[in-house]
């Protein structure tokens, strides 16, 4: 701290602080630049239900053989610019969604959720890329959310209302960790856009409950940023320099 006196007024200039502020936080995530990534295209993957109704009715024909339905979605995160992006799905230029899809009655959590992405994200057999751009298995972190459905309609909940004992779906976000470099093939019928998180933040109109909500799940996690040469460029407020 230095005391500057000028003209008979004293003047106090506290120096930037230097201590972290990261006490019992989760492990810190680093993010590579979605440059990092190939992106390639593999057949159409069209949509199983014509409308939302029918997709509710199959929904309640499926309830009523296995029971509530379970679905795990991915949560990819890049950085553009030093400011986390997340890997979407869009669908006829208007529908967002996350990466994934629900299980099968009787398969295993993790390992159906592996074979939901690869069904939307890994290169079809036979594509050939580069040996650097490896296609290993994913890497499944946390779950960060949890999104009940009490009812066979369009509503979900990130609580099981009071009232309801039998909800007919939950989803499930998992926030999965992208390596330095990976392949990731599109279905023709969708794009896969990233989106910035301030683009998500308080964005419900565009992008619904559930999708603008991911900054608030992200907030727990510290972030490095690093370029194409894996070089550090960026940390979040809190983190040790180097």
């Amino acid at each position: 701290m230095t005391t500057i006196t000028e003209a008979g007024r004293k003047t106090t200039i506290v120096p930037p602080s230097t201590d972290t502020f990261a006490a019992c936080q989760q492990p810190t995530i680093r993010l590579y630049p979605v440059t990092n990534y190939t992106f390639g295209t593999k057949e159409a993957q069209p949509e199983e239900d014509p409308s939302v109704s029918a997709r509710l009715q199959r929904l309640q024909d499926q309830y009523e053989q296995y029971g509530m339905r379970r679905t795990c979605e991915g949560v990819l995160v890049c950085h553009e610019h030093g400011h986390p992006h997340i890997l979407m799905l869009q669908i006829a230029n208007a529908f967002f969604k996350l990466p994934g899809d629900y299980l099968q009655p009787g398969e295993d959590e993790i390992e159906g959720f592996k074979v939901r992405l690869n069904e939307r994200l890994a290169p079809a057999p036979g594509q050939q890329f580069a040996p650097d751009q490896h296609t290993e298995e994913w890497d499944i972190s946390d779950c960060i959310a949890q999104w009940w459905r009490p009812n066979f309609e369009t509503f979900t909940y990130p609580f099981i209302p009071p009232h309801v004992t039998r909800p007919k779906e939950c989803k499930k976000m998992y926030l999965v960790n992208l390596p330095k470099h990976k392949v990731l093939s599109v279905p023709k019928n969708m794009k896969l856009l990233a989106v910035p998180l301030f683009e998500l933040h308080d964005n419900s109109a565009r992008y619904g409950s559930q999708l603008s909500a991911i900054p608030q799940y992200l907030s727990r996690y510290n972030f490095e940023f690093v370029d194409e040469n894996d070089v550090v460029i960026g940390r979040s407020i809190g983190l040790p320099s180097q």
